[in-house]
């Protein structure tokens, strides 16, 4: 992968850039991963011997790319994993959808379940075993042609949920073969979380970290980015 970006580091906490089609932590592939690479940084930049201490507090999906947080203590990994189950993490997602929602803005509350044998994700109902509720918020900041430029707030954190529940509107995320089939498009995952909000595990401040995604890439270039991430 390219350099490791890093947008903040203390003795608690370090907050890194995952690039895209990147795994946020070990898996049965074996591929390179965000937990390890942060890992090897540390061991290297503080010349540690043996294993280093990193909690892994959230995921992206392997082609979602954007800011995550990683815990350098198990304190920290505590208090923060504390927060995302109280809805103190605020996670938020530029998204490139095909088409223009009716509704500028809207909430989408689904349950999904999940393909363990395929790692595909559906849109179930509730009182199924193994589904979960999934919610988040949406809201259009751009149209150009046959794409929109969306904002997306996460209030679970579901596998491939942004990616199902855009396609359940017949929206689907630009590049997304797999939920939105040829109407999708071709190309590289139009998803990044941009935006990622939560309270210092031991200084208790709040502390938001913004990143917008790879500049010139298809289709963010044909939207105004600069404006969507600027900070209200």
């Amino acid at each position: 992968m390219n350099e490791l970006t890093v947008l903040y580091e203390d003795n608690h906490v370090i907050v890194a850039l995952k690039p895209q089609n990147i795994a946020s932590c070990p898996d049965e592939s074996g591929d390179e991963n965000m937990l390890d690479i942060i890992k090897e940084y540390l061991r290297g930049k503080y010349e540690k011997k043996g294993n280093v201490f990193l909690g892994l507090v959230h995921r992206l999906d392997r082609p979602t790319g954007g800011v995550m947080v990683f815990a350098r203590t198990s304190k920290a990994a505590s208090r923060l994993s504390s927060q995302m189950k109280t809805g103190d993490f605020e996670k938020r997602y530029l998204a490139v959808l095909v088409g223009t929602p009716d509704e500028e803005s809207g909430r989408l509350v689904n349950y999904l379940k999940k393909n363990t044998v395929n790692n595909t994700v559906y849109l179930s109902t509730q009182g199924t075993d193994g589904a979960k509720l999934a919610m988040l918020d949406y809201r259009i900041l751009e149209s150009k042609g046959d794409l929109s430029l969306a904002e997306i707030e996460l209030h679970t954190g579901r596998s491939h949920q942004i990616r199902v529940q855009m396609a359940g509107i017949s929206h689907p995320v630009y590049g997304d073969l797999r939920y939105g089939g040829e109407r999708a498009q071709k190309g590289k995952l139009a998803l990044w979380a941009y935006s990622l909000s939560f309270t210092h595990p031991v200084r208790g401040e709040r502390m938001r970290f913004i990143a917008p995604p790879p500049e010139g890439g298809q289709p963010w270039s044909k939207f105004d980015i600069e404006t969507a991430v600027r900070p209200v």
